[in-house]
């Protein structure tokens, strides 16, 4: 914010009450003020970047601590300067922060069981910026939205390399199996991912992911099948389950597939049997 006179203009991502604008939903953040000069003086925090521009030149990369905006010593700037403007310099510059510290880019989607089975991904990747070189990167090739780089939309930009990675593997493997090839997923969607990420600077630390069936119902048969059940047991143990729920007392005759029968005829059968063995034993 510009001070009273005879003060320097302090550039910072502090707001006045003490807060950091730098939250961890922000990989860069352009400082609003365009009426920055010569002699303001530039504070970066421990877990920034700061990078200056002038005209969409960038000008330098600057480390943790405070600097003093100075006019480059650049012999073309120099002249063009003379040329426009008589010698006098009017520069303008531009700051943005760009955020080092560790940043999770979250991403959700939909990928196909080799049986067409619809499966749920949430696939969490930890990245951040490991140097100067890498916050220069950043801003070359990562669009401003206003003011601000968000995670999310990071996130956006990384959603078709994880899909394409997890779509490899899942579309060829049966529902079941799926999360017995997690180990071979996981290092596709690394491979992937840390090769299209080092183009905006940013270095990817770990990946962790989550696929399950978006169904319920296969939920419920996959968890029955991973004890050991036979397909046809899973679903009378899961149909059993749901007459349980509705209190129906048919339930057990359905889980280990035995009839059920209504007055329980079975035992009268076997009385009657009984009655005539008994009556035949008199007569003799």
């Amino acid at each position: 914010m510009l001070t009273m006179a005879g003060v320097r203009q302090v550039i910072s991502t502090l707001t006045n009450d003490g807060k950091d604008v730098m939250t961890p939903d922000i990989v860069a953040y352009h400082y609003p003020d365009n009426s920055i000069v010569n002699g303001s003086l530039l504070t970066v925090e421990s877990n920034h970047f700061g990078v200056l521009k002038s005209r969409g030149a960038i000008l330098n990369v600057y480390e943790t601590g405070q600097y003093t905006i100075q006019t480059p010593d650049h012999p073309l700037i120099g002249a063009f300067q003379q040329a426009f403007f008589g010698g006098n310099s009017p520069w303008q510059y531009e700051v943005l922060y760009i955020n080092r510290a560790k940043m999770i880019l979250d991403v959700k989607g939909i990928a196909y069981s080799r049986e067409m089975a619809e499966m749920g991904y949430h696939v969490s990747c930890y990245v951040h910026i490991d140097s100067k070189e890498d916050a220069l990167k950043l801003v070359q090739h990562m669009p401003l939205n206003g003011h601000y780089i968000r995670v999310e939309e990071v996130s956006a930009y990384a959603a078709p390399v994880i899909e394409q990675a997890i779509n490899r593997i899942v579309q060829l493997t049966a529902l079941e199996r799926v999360n017995e090839k997690m180990p071979e997923i996981l290092e596709l969607v690394k491979d992937h991912l840390q090769e299209f990420l080092t183009v905006y600077g940013l270095s990817l630390n770990d990946v962790k992911a989550l696929i399950f069936p978006k169904d319920e119902r296969m939920k419920e048969l996959i968890a029955l099948r991973a004890f050991g059940l036979s397909e046809l047991d899973a679903v009378r143990y899961y149909t059993a389950m749901l007459m349980a729920s509705k209190g129906l007392v048919s339930a057990p005759n359905m889980a280990i597939g035995q009839p059920y029968f209504v007055g329980n005829p079975q035992m009268s059968t076997y009385a009657n049997e009984s009655h005539t063995h008994d009556a035949e034993g008199e007569s003799h």
